[in-house]
């Protein structure tokens, strides 16, 4: 008996340290990111696509901040609070996903919004 014990707990010991790398990063949708933004204008909202992309359009009052650049963690230490949530998005949801993960592991509380600006455009026309 004790020895299945050692088992299971080896085995929950290994699945939630497989899982603990992004446990801090939330996804919502842009349903969700639109009541957020009826609640509360001023939030940390970040575009984290190109400037080619930014001139196209961005959603109202969102920081700029290009991913892709080599500067991307020390701009967004820069511009961001850590004591408030961060909600990121890029054209899809896979850029913003990066972003997401980097300003974790500098003690951010990210938010990755699904579907990105493609899907806000579509719920907001």
């Amino acid at each position: 008996m004790k020895k299945y014990v050692v088992i299971i707990i080896c085995i929950l010991a290994v699945a939630v340290s497989c899982t603990s790398k992004h446990q801090g990063i939330k996804e919502i949708s842009v349903e969700d990111l639109q009541v957020v933004l009826k609640n509360d204008a001023n939030i940390q909202l970040v575009d984290v696509r190109t400037p080619p992309e930014w001139a196209k359009g961005t959603i109202k009052n969102a920081t700029e901040i290009n991913v892709t650049s080599d500067g991307f963690k020390a701009e967004a230490l820069k511009k961001l609070d850590k004591t408030k949530p961060v909600y990121l998005y890029c054209r899809s949801g896979g850029r913003s996903k990066i972003a997401s993960e980097i300003l974790l592991k500098e003690g951010f509380q990210p938010y990755n919004i699904l579907g990105g600006y493609l899907e806000w455009q579509e719920k907001n026309k």
